[in-house]
């Protein structure tokens, strides 16, 4: 059964819900990994170096460096505040550092999203930008939250912890293969009013990961594990891009390059591309949609015990562990894969995808000769 949608757009739980402040997310970080407030510094000035120099980069190439003002934090205005004070009574340093980046976020998105060519709301978007964004988007009623999924970003987890908050899954062990439409409200499914509804009130989180790592995660499965998607994308890519292949019967897909699906993708409109390589900017629409909290997959299971806190989920409900057969793209997996694609081939991808990198934190892979060396 889909979550039913209650006749006031869904009512707060009045029992069992768990009420959750920004200052307490430190419960969530695990004790292992906590750092003193004292060893924050430089995170911060990393962090202010990757806005400085991925947001410096798109607004010179937008012309958008007018007349911009930084603006206040969205949300809570007295958040830094409460960082700052957090420090000074001397609070862990995995939960500041995590706020911090938190702040920057918030910051850097509003910046960048009070240009004038930017979008206001989902109603300024085209409709197929807003065809795309609510279809990425789940709802739950009951707890009131909405959730934007991306491919290749622990969205399956994610999925299987809505089907269990509504009922449809017992518990998120359950050995079954994922359904990725049955069971789930999406945005899409409903009226205008409803639409505007949610947005306006409930919670609204998603989570992303550094833009080359998703993309590297999305070739090797698609490409090296899923026959559907070698038939669909791989025969074509080989076809277009491998010379004396173009009219060959026989091909099956299954030895796609990198580097051809790199040029594949310089020749995809981002608004058209499959979800699973589609900027995540163009699936989310974060200026758009006012998103409440953005997590990392870098700091995935820390960020999604707070938004299970945060959302009031049941004690018994959890965030899954990976699965067995995961096979997570390495720092150096990544770094042979960037360093022995052409050097021009990046150049030309980085821009499909700044977007990613300036408004989430992330700084511009490393690939300088020297680099590609070690």
């Amino acid at each position: 059964m889909l979550p039913r949608r209650q006749q006031d757009y869904g009512k707060r739980r009045s029992d069992g819900v768990r009420s959750v402040s920004v200052t307490s997310f430190r419960s969530a970080a695990s004790p292992g990994s906590v750092r003193r407030g004292s060893a924050v510094l430089p995170s911060v000035l990393t962090f202010l170096v990757i806005v400085a120099s991925g947001g410096l980069l798109l607004m010179i190439e937008k012309g958008m460096l007018n007349g911009v003002e930084t603006p206040s934090p969205r949300g809570n205005a007295r958040r830094l505040e409460l960082i700052r004070e957090s420090r000074r009574n001397g609070a862990e340093g995995a939960d500041v550092d995590s706020q911090i980046l938190q702040e920057i976020r918030n910051r850097t998105i509003r910046t960048m999203c009070s240009q004038k060519n930017m979008p206001r709301s989902i109603w300024s978007l085209s409709p197929p930008q807003r065809k795309t964004v609510l279809q990425h988007i789940l709802v739950n009623d009951e707890y009131r939250f909405l959730y934007c999924y991306v491919p290749k970003v622990a969205c399956s987890n994610w999925k299987r912890v809505l089907k269990v908050l509504s009922g449809a899954l017992e518990s998120v062990d359950v050995n079954i293969k994922m359904d990725h439409r049955s069971d789930l409200l999406f945005l899409s499914s409903l009226k205008p009013e409803e639409i505007s509804y949610r947005l306006k009130h409930y919670f609204k989180f998603m989570f992303v990961r550094e833009p080359m790592e998703r993309l590297l995660s999305a070739y090797r499965n698609k490409f090296g594990e899923i026959e559907s998607y070698q038939k669909k994308y791989g025969v074509e890519i080989v076809r277009r891009y491998r010379k004396g292949r173009a009219k060959e019967a026989s091909l099956t897909g299954d030895d796609v390059t990198f580097g051809e699906f790199v040029r594949y993708l310089l020749d995809e409109d981002a608004e058209h591309m499959n979800e699973h390589w589609m900027p995540v900017y163009n699936l989310c629409q974060p200026c758009a949609v006012s998103y409440d909290f953005i997590g990392s997959y870098e700091h995935l299971e820390r960020d999604s015990d707070y938004v299970l806190q945060r959302i009031g989920a049941p004690p018994f409900v959890r965030f899954p562990e990976r699965q067995t057969w995961y096979k997570p793209v390495t720092t150096e997996t990544l770094h042979y894969y960037l360093c022995t694609l052409p050097q021009k081939l990046l150049r030309e991808l980085l821009p499909k995808y700044i977007l990613d990198f300036s408004l989430f934190a992330y700084p511009l892979p490393n690939t300088t000769i020297e680099h590609c060396r070690h």
